[in-house]
């Protein structure tokens, strides 16, 4: 292996422009050979043992198509207690020897990755298309994320690697380095399948830790085939272990570890404060306090000033409240906006709304396909239901009834919303968009900060000095001025938020790598 001395300034990875014939007979090719590999049987591997069967036979974990439920992505040998510490015991080995390793060789695997997975590109965006439902752009934009994070956390650990500069003492040398933490557990969320699941898994390993990989149940495929890249790129057997399994058997078990040094989570509330409790309370012989990386829900809300652009308001509230089907914890699903313009807005975003194209993620000319799983599906129409009755449906309401009988729900918004309803307060992940309503520009911001999350939220103003009162006064963790509430890049715009939103991890930021990494000080005198 060739270690770069010298990078070049990161970038990120451009967008596939679809209307180009070359790149649609591409995704059209990757998507016949990914649906040729569909239905196999996967081992799970540990070290050197390797798992054929589950410790139960009938324990298999099964990943359909959510366009198709009856079509099987891919088994997945499951894991039980048993496998998950022998994982552990592997993993405590490999951090032996891979915490040595010098920072550049740590960073060079993470751009071998980036360079396979951007030659693989379309091949990885069908795995998500066919496996979660994502449209072509989606998936897409999800794969260059992923990409981004490989290429950026290289970089930020070659950086960090020459430690912190400290005010100079007469008579002394003192250092400052980040060193690993030890054995971590990474629990990816099925939503951003590749980039959350990469970008939490290499900011670990690059850091000098290595990983125990707890993939979404509803997308371990993707997960795997990540796995498989770093294998190819020579990542050190045991380094990173791939072991998809139960959150309450196998998750609750490594969380409780007296072994697991830290917790990266991506998910919901619930789950992440549960991490977070369980996490919290010291087992027999564990001589650290864990260390909880959690980004979880958003009520995220898009508030629009009286002065504005209406098409351009309308615009960002449709792509931020619908885009993957709403199930983005960034997505807007609160539109507040000025009484002066609430009519308009919303009838413009009915407009949009209508104009959606719903249908099976594999057709390029569809933007809108189904929810990722039948519980989710169950839930979000569940609270459909619910907002029947606190407001008035201006568009959708239903299931959208199919042939294939996927998962389908139309984009849904209820409009006449109250701040306090239900579907105003409670995180719902799936496209269903409340409008509220609100006196004043000064009322609106309140509104938007009335909710228990902090993630992202938007702002559509021609004025000035509401701009600025929205940059103090509106409370989330990601702000956009002018702009929609979903689309973060990596480097441009590190993620994460306040409150239940989560710990303010700033993925793909600077201070990222410190999460994973413990400071020390040398002092010598000389």
């Amino acid at each position: 292996m060739v270690v770069e001395t010298k990078l070049a300034p990161f970038h990120n990875e451009p967008f596939t422009d679809f209307s180009q014939a070359a790149n649609r007979e591409a995704m059209q090719k990757a998507l016949a050979k990914v649906k040729s590999e569909l239905g196999r049987s996967q081992s799970l591997v540990i070290g050197k043992e390797k798992f054929d069967t589950p410790t139960n036979p009938d324990n298999w974990l099964v990943s359909t198509n959510p366009a198709k439920p009856n079509e099987v992505i891919a088994r997945f040998v499951k894991a039980s207690t048993q496998e998950a510490e022998k994982a552990m015991q592997v993993a405590l080995r490999a951090f032996e020897s891979w915490k040595k390793v010098k920072a550049e060789k740590r960073a060079q695997i993470l751009l071998d990755a980036a360079a396979i997975m951007r030659k693989r590109k379309h091949e990885l965006s069908a795995w998500m298309i066919l496996e979660v439902g994502k449209s072509w752009a989606e998936a897409d934009g999800d794969t260059a994320e992923a990409i981004d994070f490989c290429e950026f956390y290289a970089r930020e650990m070659i950086r960090l690697n020459d430690g912190h500069k400290l005010h100079p003492l007469p008579g002394e040398e003192n250092k400052l380095s980040y060193i690993p933490l030890g054995v971590g557990l990474v629990i990816p969320p099925w939503n951003f399948p590749l980039a959350i699941c990469a970008g939490m898994t290499t900011a670990a390993l690059v850091a000098g830790n290595s990983v125990i990989l707890k993939p979404s149940s509803e997308s371990p495929a993707i997960a795997h085939q990540f796995i498989s890249i770093l294998e190819e790129v020579g990542l050190p057997q045991g380094v990173v272990t791939f072991l998809p399994g139960s959150g309450a058997e196998v998750g609750d078990y490594l969380v409780t570890h007296a072994k697991t040094r830290f917790i990266a989570f991506t998910g919901s509330k619930e789950v992440g404060l549960r991490i977070n409790e369980l996490a919290a309370k010291p087992q027999a012989k564990q001589i650290w306090i864990k260390r909880v990386i959690a980004e979880m829900g958003g009520k995220d809300s898009i508030v629009v000033d009286k002065d504005v652009d209406i098409e351009k308001a309308a615009d960002g509230i449709v792509a931020s409240a619908f885009g993957f089907q709403g199930q983005k914890c960034s997505a807007c699903s609160r539109a507040i906006i000025h009484k002066d313009v609430y009519d308009q807005i919303l009838e413009k975003v009915v407009a949009k709304t209508k104009s959606l194209k719903i249908g099976t993620p594999e057709a390029p000319e569809n933007n809108f396909g189904p929810v990722a799983s039948k519980s989710a599906y169950e839930s979000i129409l569940k609270y459909i239901e619910v907002g029947k009755g606190e407001g008035k449906v201006a568009i959708g309401g239903a299931e959208h009834k199919n042939d294939d009988k996927g998962f389908y729900i139309q984009p849904t918004v209820i409009a006449d919303i109250k701040p306090d309803a239900r579907i105003s307060q409670e995180e719902i992940f799936g496209p269903v968009l409340a409008f509220i309503k609100a006196d004043s520009f000064d009322q609106a911001i309140e509104i938007a900060n009335n909710t228990e999350f902090g993630l992202t939220g938007a702002v559509y103003s021609g004025s000035r000095q509401h701009l600025e009162k929205a940059r103090e006064e509106f409370h989330a963790g990601n702000l956009y001025l002018n702009r929609k509430c979903t689309g973060a890049l990596v480097g441009v715009h590190p993620f994460g938020g306040f409150n239940m939103s989560g710990t303010d991890s700033k993925a793909g930021g600077q201070d990222y790598l410190l999460l994973f990494s413990q400071a020390k000080v040398v002092s010598e005198k000389v």
